[in-house]
């Protein structure tokens, strides 16, 4: 399993998954694309076996390029015929330090991570473990049901 930046060859790859993960949103490749095109606010990884695409990692720039990046994980999805086996994980975290070093490339460095997802994720607890993540809000009837905005604090390098 390897995790690297995207390219543009995985795209159709990232927006199959995104289709089977996000099924209340539409139009997955459009979605996909614009955010590989918005480099380097927006940086994109995928999960690599076998040459196959079987995951994704998007993390997003908040609030202008600072010298202390906030960061939001914005979208993870996994092939559902490979979830359960830590790719989500390995995403987060082989995806973070290169996270890191493009940040530095652009002499910033991270300080928090911020992430929001249905209240009713069990995907909460990976981030709390990887990150340190903890809720710090709910926001009722937000997309399809509540969500939950979790930060993962002073997390620089």
């Amino acid at each position: 399993m390897k995790i690297r930046f995207m390219k543009k060859a995985d795209l159709e790859g990232a927006a199959s998954i995104h289709k089977l993960a996000f099924i209340r949103q539409k139009n997955s490749f459009e979605w996909i694309q614009c955010n590989f095109n918005a480099f380097p606010r927006f940086l994109n990884f995928v999960a690599e076996k076998k040459g196959e695409v079987v995951g994704y990692i998007t993390w997003v720039q908040k609030s202008g390029f600072r010298p202390e990046a906030v960061i939001e994980l914005e979208q993870l999805a996994v092939l559902p015929n490979f979830q359960g086996q830590g790719i989500g994980r390995k995403l987060i975290n082989e995806s973070l330090p290169l996270v890191k070093g493009q940040l530095l490339l652009n002499g910033s460095t991270l300080k928090h991570i911020l992430v929001t997802t249905r209240a009713d994720n069990f995907a909460q607890q990976l981030y709390k473990k990887t990150l340190g993540a903890e809720i710090e809000t709910t926001i009722k009837n937000l997309y399809s049901a509540d969500e939950v905005l979790m930060i993962a604090r002073n997390v620089s390098i």
